[in-house]
Protein backbone atom coordinates (compact mmCIF):
# COMPACT_ATOMS: atom_id res chain seq x y z
CA UNK A 1 0.00 0.00 0.00
CA UNK A 2 1.49 3.15 -0.89
CA UNK A 3 1.07 6.21 0.96
CA UNK A 4 -0.14 9.82 -0.14
CA UNK A 5 -0.98 12.11 -0.98
CA UNK A 6 1.85 15.11 0.22
CA UNK A 7 1.83 18.02 0.24
CA UNK A 8 3.58 18.10 -3.45
CA UNK A 9 0.26 17.11 -4.75
CA UNK A 10 -1.45 20.25 -4.15
CA UNK A 11 -1.06 23.33 -6.41
CA UNK A 12 -2.53 26.83 -6.43
CA UNK A 13 -5.08 27.12 -9.06
CA UNK A 14 -3.83 30.33 -10.34
CA UNK A 15 -0.60 28.49 -11.19
CA UNK A 16 -2.09 25.71 -13.32
CA UNK A 17 -1.76 25.44 -17.20
CA UNK A 18 -4.50 27.13 -19.11
CA UNK A 19 -6.82 24.66 -21.51
CA UNK A 20 -6.61 24.15 -24.53
CA UNK A 21 -9.64 23.57 -26.80
CA UNK A 22 -9.30 22.75 -30.97
CA UNK A 23 -11.06 24.97 -33.01
CA UNK A 24 -14.38 24.78 -34.19
CA UNK A 25 -15.11 24.38 -37.95
CA UNK A 26 -18.23 25.53 -39.20
CA UNK A 27 -19.41 21.81 -39.08
CA UNK A 28 -19.02 21.88 -35.76
CA UNK A 29 -21.68 20.66 -33.57
CA UNK A 30 -21.91 22.88 -31.00
CA UNK A 31 -25.14 22.21 -29.31
CA UNK A 32 -25.23 20.03 -25.63
CA UNK A 33 -27.74 17.77 -23.76
CA UNK A 34 -27.89 17.89 -20.05
CA UNK A 35 -29.23 14.58 -18.08
CA UNK A 36 -30.53 16.27 -14.75
CA UNK A 37 -29.53 12.72 -12.27
CA UNK A 38 -28.88 14.69 -8.87
CA UNK A 39 -25.79 14.29 -7.05
CA UNK A 40 -25.95 10.98 -5.04
CA UNK A 41 -28.26 11.88 -2.82
CA UNK A 42 -29.40 9.02 -1.96
CA UNK A 43 -25.61 7.24 -0.91
CA UNK A 44 -25.92 4.74 -3.66
CA UNK A 45 -21.98 3.81 -2.63
CA UNK A 46 -20.06 0.24 -3.52
CA UNK A 47 -16.11 -0.84 -4.63
CA UNK A 48 -17.61 -2.11 -7.63
CA UNK A 49 -17.05 -2.09 -11.49
CA UNK A 50 -19.04 -3.54 -13.55
CA UNK A 51 -17.36 -2.67 -16.45
CA UNK A 52 -13.62 -3.75 -15.72
CA UNK A 53 -14.13 -6.12 -12.98
CA UNK A 54 -17.33 -8.15 -13.97
CA UNK A 55 -18.93 -10.09 -11.51
CA UNK A 56 -16.75 -9.24 -8.13
CA UNK A 57 -17.51 -7.84 -5.15
CA UNK A 58 -14.83 -5.19 -4.21
CA UNK A 59 -13.55 -5.05 -7.58
CA UNK A 60 -12.52 -1.30 -7.20
CA UNK A 61 -10.60 -1.24 -4.14
CA UNK A 62 -12.35 2.51 -3.96
CA UNK A 63 -15.60 3.44 -3.48
CA UNK A 64 -17.41 4.84 -6.19
CA UNK A 65 -20.47 7.69 -6.33
CA UNK A 66 -23.22 6.67 -8.23
CA UNK A 67 -26.02 8.90 -10.52
CA UNK A 68 -28.59 7.63 -12.53
CA UNK A 69 -29.41 3.42 -12.63
CA UNK A 70 -30.19 2.48 -8.77
CA UNK A 71 -29.11 -0.96 -9.22
CA UNK A 72 -25.60 -0.75 -10.37
CA UNK A 73 -22.90 -2.69 -9.05
CA UNK A 74 -20.36 -5.50 -9.41
CA UNK A 75 -22.90 -8.04 -10.95
CA UNK A 76 -24.98 -4.95 -13.40
CA UNK A 77 -25.77 -6.22 -16.47
CA UNK A 78 -27.06 -4.32 -19.63
CA UNK A 79 -30.84 -6.84 -18.72
CA UNK A 80 -30.49 -5.70 -14.64
CA UNK A 81 -29.73 -2.30 -15.96
CA UNK A 82 -32.73 -1.83 -18.16
CA UNK A 83 -34.70 -3.30 -15.63
CA UNK A 84 -34.24 -0.92 -12.79
CA UNK A 85 -34.84 2.32 -11.70
CA UNK A 86 -32.97 5.64 -12.19
CA UNK A 87 -32.48 9.07 -10.83
CA UNK A 88 -32.38 10.60 -13.84
CA UNK A 89 -35.29 12.76 -15.61
CA UNK A 90 -36.61 11.45 -18.87
CA UNK A 91 -36.44 7.75 -18.18
CA UNK A 92 -32.30 7.75 -18.37
CA UNK A 93 -31.24 4.79 -16.65
CA UNK A 94 -27.66 5.10 -17.86
CA UNK A 95 -24.92 3.88 -15.12
CA UNK A 96 -23.05 7.11 -14.33
CA UNK A 97 -20.01 6.68 -11.80
CA UNK A 98 -16.91 7.96 -10.26
CA UNK A 99 -14.46 7.52 -7.19
CA UNK A 100 -15.55 9.24 -3.98
CA UNK A 101 -14.02 12.82 -2.63
CA UNK A 102 -12.72 12.44 1.10
CA UNK A 103 -11.91 14.92 3.51
CA UNK A 104 -8.89 13.01 5.07
CA UNK A 105 -9.06 14.00 8.72
CA UNK A 106 -12.51 13.51 9.37
CA UNK A 107 -14.03 9.83 10.39
CA UNK A 108 -15.89 7.72 7.60
CA UNK A 109 -18.68 6.87 9.19
CA UNK A 110 -20.14 4.70 5.98
CA UNK A 111 -21.56 1.31 5.78
CA UNK A 112 -18.19 0.49 3.81
CA UNK A 113 -15.66 2.07 6.42
CA UNK A 114 -14.01 -1.06 7.23
CA UNK A 115 -13.21 -2.35 3.84
CA UNK A 116 -11.94 1.02 2.76
CA UNK A 117 -9.63 1.58 5.29
CA UNK A 118 -8.81 -1.96 4.85
CA UNK A 119 -7.53 -0.39 1.22
CA UNK A 120 -5.79 2.23 2.04
CA UNK A 121 -8.74 4.91 1.80
CA UNK A 122 -9.72 6.84 4.82
CA UNK A 123 -11.82 9.53 5.66
CA UNK A 124 -15.39 11.42 5.39
CA UNK A 125 -16.71 10.61 1.75
CA UNK A 126 -17.91 14.11 0.78
CA UNK A 127 -20.55 13.85 -1.58
CA UNK A 128 -20.81 16.35 -4.11
CA UNK A 129 -22.02 19.91 -3.93
CA UNK A 130 -23.04 19.71 -8.11
CA UNK A 131 -23.24 16.84 -10.86
CA UNK A 132 -23.38 17.55 -14.05
CA UNK A 133 -23.88 14.86 -16.61
CA UNK A 134 -23.74 16.75 -20.10
CA UNK A 135 -23.29 15.10 -23.70
CA UNK A 136 -21.67 17.95 -26.11
CA UNK A 137 -20.52 18.01 -29.50
CA UNK A 138 -17.72 17.04 -32.12
CA UNK A 139 -15.39 20.03 -33.40
CA UNK A 140 -15.64 19.13 -36.65
CA UNK A 141 -18.76 17.64 -37.33
CA UNK A 142 -21.79 16.32 -36.39
CA UNK A 143 -22.98 12.97 -34.13
CA UNK A 144 -24.44 9.96 -34.40
CA UNK A 145 -27.01 8.37 -31.56
CA UNK A 146 -24.70 6.06 -29.15
CA UNK A 147 -25.90 2.43 -29.55
CA UNK A 148 -27.91 1.07 -26.30
CA UNK A 149 -25.51 -0.48 -23.67
CA UNK A 150 -22.38 1.28 -25.02
CA UNK A 151 -19.91 0.94 -22.62
CA UNK A 152 -17.01 3.75 -22.18
CA UNK A 153 -14.75 4.76 -19.74
CA UNK A 154 -12.32 7.56 -19.51
CA UNK A 155 -8.54 7.94 -17.57
CA UNK A 156 -6.85 5.49 -15.89
CA UNK A 157 -7.37 4.16 -12.50
CA UNK A 158 -3.81 2.84 -12.13
CA UNK A 159 -2.05 5.84 -14.26
CA UNK A 160 0.18 6.36 -10.62
CA UNK A 161 2.15 3.07 -12.06
CA UNK A 162 0.46 2.23 -15.72
CA UNK A 163 2.22 5.90 -16.87
CA UNK A 164 0.17 8.67 -18.02
CA UNK A 165 -0.30 7.83 -21.13
CA UNK A 166 -4.78 7.48 -20.71
CA UNK A 167 -4.74 10.36 -18.04
CA UNK A 168 -7.68 12.39 -18.77
CA UNK A 169 -9.37 13.93 -15.74
CA UNK A 170 -8.88 17.80 -15.38
CA UNK A 171 -8.75 19.15 -11.93
CA UNK A 172 -10.14 22.52 -11.52
CA UNK A 173 -11.80 25.27 -9.26
CA UNK A 174 -15.38 27.19 -9.97
CA UNK A 175 -14.06 30.34 -11.53
CA UNK A 176 -10.89 29.03 -13.39
CA UNK A 177 -12.45 27.22 -15.93
CA UNK A 178 -9.87 28.09 -18.54
CA UNK A 179 -6.97 26.61 -15.96
CA UNK A 180 -6.60 22.98 -15.06
CA UNK A 181 -4.21 19.89 -13.80
CA UNK A 182 -4.38 16.88 -14.30
CA UNK A 183 -1.81 15.26 -11.89
CA UNK A 184 -1.82 18.17 -9.08
CA UNK A 185 -4.95 18.85 -6.51
CA UNK A 186 -6.12 22.42 -7.21
CA UNK A 187 -5.88 24.62 -3.86
CA UNK A 188 -9.07 26.72 -4.73
CA UNK A 189 -9.44 30.46 -3.05
CA UNK A 190 -11.79 31.02 -0.91
CA UNK A 191 -15.64 31.14 -2.28
CA UNK A 192 -14.26 28.48 -5.36
CA UNK A 193 -14.91 24.83 -5.58
CA UNK A 194 -12.63 22.28 -6.16
CA UNK A 195 -13.95 21.16 -9.89
CA UNK A 196 -13.57 17.86 -11.80
CA UNK A 197 -13.98 17.39 -15.40
CA UNK A 198 -13.90 14.48 -17.02
CA UNK A 199 -14.08 13.94 -20.61
CA UNK A 200 -15.30 10.62 -21.75
CA UNK A 201 -13.85 9.49 -25.85
CA UNK A 202 -16.73 9.83 -28.35
CA UNK A 203 -15.23 8.37 -31.66
CA UNK A 204 -16.92 5.41 -31.84
CA UNK A 205 -16.45 1.96 -34.23
CA UNK A 206 -19.49 1.88 -35.19
CA UNK A 207 -19.59 -1.99 -34.41
CA UNK A 208 -18.81 -2.39 -31.16
CA UNK A 209 -20.24 -1.74 -27.38
CA UNK A 210 -17.20 -2.72 -25.53
CA UNK A 211 -13.57 -4.33 -25.96
CA UNK A 212 -11.23 -5.96 -24.20
CA UNK A 213 -9.44 -3.32 -22.57
CA UNK A 214 -12.72 -1.18 -22.54
CA UNK A 215 -10.85 1.49 -25.07
CA UNK A 216 -10.68 -0.08 -27.98
CA UNK A 217 -14.43 0.70 -29.81
CA UNK A 218 -14.60 4.14 -28.88
CA UNK A 219 -11.59 6.34 -28.80
CA UNK A 220 -10.69 10.29 -28.36
CA UNK A 221 -11.02 12.85 -31.13
CA UNK A 222 -7.61 13.90 -32.51
CA UNK A 223 -5.79 17.05 -31.82
CA UNK A 224 -7.68 19.11 -34.36
CA UNK A 225 -11.09 17.45 -32.83
CA UNK A 226 -11.91 15.55 -36.04
CA UNK A 227 -12.70 11.79 -34.85
CA UNK A 228 -9.95 8.74 -36.75
CA UNK A 229 -10.99 7.38 -39.96
CA UNK A 230 -13.28 4.20 -39.48
CA UNK A 231 -14.70 6.12 -36.66
CA UNK A 232 -17.94 8.33 -36.50
CA UNK A 233 -18.57 11.07 -33.53
CA UNK A 234 -20.95 10.09 -31.08
CA UNK A 235 -22.32 12.67 -28.12
CA UNK A 236 -19.70 13.59 -25.77
CA UNK A 237 -20.11 12.84 -22.23
CA UNK A 238 -18.71 15.51 -19.81
CA UNK A 239 -19.11 14.78 -16.09
CA UNK A 240 -18.79 18.20 -14.12
CA UNK A 241 -18.36 17.40 -10.48
CA UNK A 242 -18.00 20.05 -7.87
CA UNK A 243 -17.00 20.02 -3.70
CA UNK A 244 -16.92 21.69 -1.21
CA UNK A 245 -13.34 21.05 0.84
CA UNK A 246 -10.98 22.84 2.74
CA UNK A 247 -8.55 24.65 0.94
CA UNK A 248 -5.11 23.08 2.38
CA UNK A 249 -2.57 20.80 1.23
CA UNK A 250 -3.40 17.01 2.09
CA UNK A 251 -6.35 17.88 3.57
CA UNK A 252 -8.41 15.89 0.90
CA UNK A 253 -8.14 13.37 -1.56
CA UNK A 254 -9.38 10.74 -4.02
CA UNK A 255 -10.39 7.60 -3.38
CA UNK A 256 -7.87 4.88 -5.27
CA UNK A 257 -6.46 1.50 -5.58
CA UNK A 258 -4.12 0.39 -2.83
CA UNK A 259 -0.93 0.53 -4.79
CA UNK A 260 -1.81 4.33 -6.13
CA UNK A 261 -1.39 6.41 -3.12
CA UNK A 262 -3.85 8.62 -3.64
CA UNK A 263 -2.44 10.23 -6.68
CA UNK A 264 -4.69 12.41 -8.56
CA UNK A 265 -3.44 11.59 -11.95
CA UNK A 266 -5.28 8.28 -11.42
CA UNK A 267 -8.95 10.48 -11.79
CA UNK A 268 -11.35 7.89 -14.11
CA UNK A 269 -14.71 7.85 -14.34
CA UNK A 270 -17.37 5.00 -16.34
CA UNK A 271 -20.78 4.96 -17.84
CA UNK A 272 -22.88 2.89 -19.96
CA UNK A 273 -25.51 4.25 -22.10
CA UNK A 274 -29.10 2.74 -21.13
CA UNK A 275 -31.40 5.82 -22.45
CA UNK A 276 -34.15 4.84 -24.12
CA UNK A 277 -33.55 5.15 -27.94
CA UNK A 278 -36.50 8.13 -28.17
CA UNK A 279 -34.13 10.04 -25.80
CA UNK A 280 -30.41 9.53 -27.21
CA UNK A 281 -31.89 10.66 -30.55
CA UNK A 282 -33.13 13.74 -29.13
CA UNK A 283 -29.97 14.30 -27.27
CA UNK A 284 -28.20 13.53 -30.51
CA UNK A 285 -30.56 16.35 -32.42
CA UNK A 286 -29.88 18.90 -29.53
CA UNK A 287 -26.32 18.75 -29.66
CA UNK A 288 -26.28 18.47 -33.35
CA UNK A 289 -28.96 21.57 -33.61
CA UNK A 290 -26.78 23.80 -31.65
CA UNK A 291 -29.29 23.99 -28.65
CA UNK A 292 -28.71 23.73 -25.15
CA UNK A 293 -31.65 21.31 -23.97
Amino acid sequence: MKQGPDRGDFVDIRRAPRTAQPRRSGNASRGSFTSRCGTNQNGHHNPDNFIVAPGVSNGAHHIHDYVGNLSTDGFSTDESLAAAGTTCAGGDKSAYFWPVMRVRAQRDDSGQARQSEADGNVGRVVAPASARMQFLGNARGKVTPMPPFLRVITGDAKAGTNGTANARAQWTCTGFADRALTDKYPLCPRGSRVTRVLDFPSCWDGRNTDSANHRDHIVFPGRSGACPAGTRAVPRLRMTLTYDLPNRAGAFAVDTFPEQGHDPVTDHADFENVMPGGLMRRAAACVNSGRAC
